[in-house]
């Protein structure tokens, strides 16, 4: 085998799925729970099979010219039949990471929050915040607490994709949030305690985008965790000036 045919070589189904029980008894020893190993894996393998998909639409949508009609033909139809495969596996494996039968439809419940996936909002909120605002020090455990409300107000595929939710919401109001940050944030007069708290939290970027998107269901969660009514006014409170 050439250097060539060495780098177009592709894995094979043994080897693919002894990376994945691997990776899945390393994470096993660093005390991460089976199941939210393999639903991390699964929303990787989601992922893959998605940007697939996007990219084989985009290759395919155009034939190579000078071919003539049927060739041109040929390829639309070969390429649609491929995205489309592509589109189904990746639904599949989407489906397989967020629900416990693939097979079935996945209706958007609200099942209760894991701390895998309080983690993994940990991780799409620090870099936003940190876009508008330097880092506080409020308690981390209000973290979490904040978190699980927020992500009680979706279901198991929202939270699937809370991490490009949060990044679209933050670009559509970039101007709005670094006014709000600036004026309520650390660094700002506000005080660390007091109604506008969470303004010095990575968490409030998660509360503003569910105040624009599920206001509701979000005084629910909040209602039932119990969290301080000041701290989701203020936040309300600060959102609303911020409007004009």
């Amino acid at each position: 085998m050439n250097a060539a045919e060495e780098g177009r070589q592709q894995l094979d189904a043994i080897s693919v799925l002894n990376a994945k029980q691997t990776l899945l008894q390393l994470l096993g020893r660093a005390g991460v729970y089976s199941g939210d190993a393999e639903e991390l894996i699964g929303l990787v393998e989601a992922g893959a099979l998605t940007l697939a998909h996007e990219e084989a639409g985009t290759i395919g949508g155009s034939a190579p010219g000078g071919k003539g009609e049927l060739y041109e033909a040929g390829w639309l139809d070969g390429s649609q039949a491929v995205t489309d495969v592509l589109g189904d596996l990746a639904e599949r494996a989407l489906r397989h990471a967020v629900t416990s039968d693939p097979s079935a439809p996945a209706p958007e419940v609200r099942p209760p929050v894991r701390r895998m996936q309080v983690e993994r909002a940990k991780v799409a909120v620090m870099p936003i915040y940190l876009s508008f605002t330097t880092v506080s020090d409020l308690d981390p455990e209000v973290s979490e607490q904040v978190l699980t409300a927020v992500l009680g107000t979706m279901g198991a595929r929202q939270r699937a994709g809370y991490a490009g939710r949060l990044a679209e919401f933050a670009s559509a109001h970039r101007e709005r949030l670094e006014r709000l940050y600036g004026e309520y944030g650390p660094g700002s007069t506000i005080a660390i305690h007091g109604r506008y708290s969470l303004m010095h939290s990575p968490t409030s970027v998660a509360v503003l985008e569910r105040l624009a998107t599920a206001p509701s269901p979000l005084r629910e969660e909040w209602d039932a965790a119990e969290l301080p009514p000041a701290w989701l006014e203020g936040l309300t409170t600060a959102w609303g000036s911020g409007a004009g």
